[in-house]
């Protein structure tokens, strides 16, 4: 016999010889059919190596190289796994199958891709983590897959376990057998180096492995596909070996002991009458709007004004003019200097403009207030500044400097900070807080750069009874009124 007859498959039906422990096996190849006859034993399958084999189609004769048996891995006799979906993080314990990369009948390698699918999150590449061949698809696309269930069947290659003897016609060369046999075997390689050699058509099974216990690497493809090409391929770059850091002595540092302990103490004074303000304020929806001051004139202005108030003994701040501003633009917006009763059913508008100043001393936050700054003068709202302060430092103040007032401004610019979220001081409905005036460049109206100083403003107001058109053209007001100091002459009585 001249021709190559190669086995295709196993055919999957027995033919009854009349030994229950012989039964027949019709195996196939190119151009005909044998019959072989083998025993079962458990579930070990041992091979009779017949001395005649006959081919449907051609004259039998008899086989005379025994030695020449091909060990190939019995794909119908493997063992069938369940590729179960695994954990794949975040969480996630179901996901959208996108994708196939496979179908029953393919055959794959360890992390070969399988499928890929999508969560809620990401999308995701499964591959497999056996070698053998396809044979249950459990979802179709747009699917739902659960994680712990199975996702594919996969026939793996068990040549340790079962292994059978086919008969292997004498035309088939040493190199061809070699070949068979080392592709039973198990072969090492990364992802990266399956996908160089699947790009160039290059059969793992034929490449040699230079890595540990047999592992193929990047330089045997090259190697391998300059031997068949003759071509020279450029080397691969070696990452340049960078040595560890020298580690650093170790050095003891000393565990500090903190001997404290805790102390509770009641909440009182001040504190508590805080607690109840600011427990009321929460309830208020707040409306925050902020914007920046140039105050360069009125620094200028107060330059000029400290000796004369210093002569009467008063030290002149910034307070007082941004006291009888806002009291300026509270003439235009009654609202601002307005309260409304517990259930927002009625609000009243107050005549005076009793303008609270918020103060930090040693027992807590304190907001006294000027009575009636619509009818002082700027030297008497600093002298009114002056004794509230002098009394709040001592813890002298009385219940009528911290009742009765009807709007309020903090200074918070004087410790620090530039902005601020200040919370109204019930039943008022509005509250501003300046923060510290810095020198900032900024462009005239000529297009010049010159040296500005810059105050900023936040200002909150119960969006319950005022709207933020409200509030910003008060905020301008006021702001042009410190901008133009001169401005606040036209309207002072």
């Amino acid at each position: 016999m001249h021709a190559k007859y190669r086995a295709e498959k196993v055919a999957s039906r027995r033919v009854w010889s009349g030994d229950p422990f012989l039964p027949l096996t019709w195996a196939r190849f190119c151009g005909g059919s044998i019959c072989v006859r083998y025993f079962q034993k458990c579930s070990n399958v041992h091979v009779l190596k017949p001395n005649h084999v006959c081919f449907f189609g051609y004259p039998s004769f008899k086989y005379s190289h025994p030695h020449h048996l091909l060990k190939t891995t019995a794909a119908l006799h493997g063992q069938v796994v369940q590729f179960k979906l695994s954990d794949i993080g975040e969480g996630i314990r179901e996901v959208t199958v996108k994708e196939w990369y496979v179908k029953v009948g393919d055959t794959v390698s360890q992390f070969d891709s399988i499928c890929e699918v999508q969560s809620d999150k990401a999308s995701v590449t499964i591959t497999s983590r056996y070698d053998g061949v396809i044979k249950k698809l459990y979802y179709n696309l747009d699917d739902t897959a659960y994680v712990g269930k199975p996702l594919v069947d996969i026939e793996t290659e068990a040549l340790k376990d079962s292994e059978e003897d086919v008969v292997e016609t004498p035309a088939v060369s040493h190199d061809e057998h070699t070949h068979q046999e080392i592709k039973g075997q198990k072969t090492l390689a990364t992802p990266a180096v399956r996908r160089l050699a699947m790009e160039n058509n290059i059969k793992l099974s034929e490449v040699v492995g230079s890595g540990k216990d047999g592992r193929i690497l990047k330089e045997d493809i090259l190697n391998y596909l300059e031997k068949q090409t003759g071509a020279i391929l450029p080397p691969s770059p070696k990452a340049e070996i960078i040595p560890p850091l020298p580690k650093p002595k170790d050095m003891t540092i000393p565990i500090p002991v903190f001997t404290g302990k805790d102390k509770t103490e009641p909440i009182k004074g001040f504190q508590k009458a805080m607690v109840k303000t600011m427990s009321a304020a929460m309830k208020i929806p707040h409306f925050g709007y902020c914007d920046e001051v140039d105050l360069t004139e009125l620094v200028k202005l107060r330059e000029e004004l400290k000796p004369i108030a210093l002569a009467r003994g008063i030290k002149l701040t910034f307070m007082p003019f941004f006291l009888k501003a806002a009291s300026l633009g509270l003439l235009q917006f009654p609202i601002l200097n307005a309260s409304v009763d517990e259930n927002c059913q009625n609000i009243t508008y107050k005549a005076s403009h009793n303008i609270g100043i918020a103060m930090d001393t040693e027992q807590g936050l304190i907001v006294p207030n000027v009575k009636n700054v619509q009818a002082c003068s700027i030297f008497e709202i600093a002298t009114e500044l002056d004794r509230l302060q002098k009394l709040g430092s001592a813890g002298q103040l009385s219940t009528t400097d911290l009742t009765g007032g009807t709007f309020t401004l903090s200074n918070i610019g004087s410790i620090g900070g530039t902005y601020a979220k200040p919370v109204i001081l019930p039943p008022e409905v509005a509250i501003g807080a300046f923060g510290s005036i810095k020198a900032l460049p900024r462009f005239n109206q000529k297009g010049e750069v010159y040296k500005a100083q810059i105050m900023n403003v936040s200002w909150s107001a119960d969006h319950r009874v005022i709207d933020g058109a409200t509030m910003s053209r008060f905020s301008n007001l006021w702001k042009s009124y410190l901008e133009n100091p001169a401005l606040m002459l036209l309207h002072l009585k």
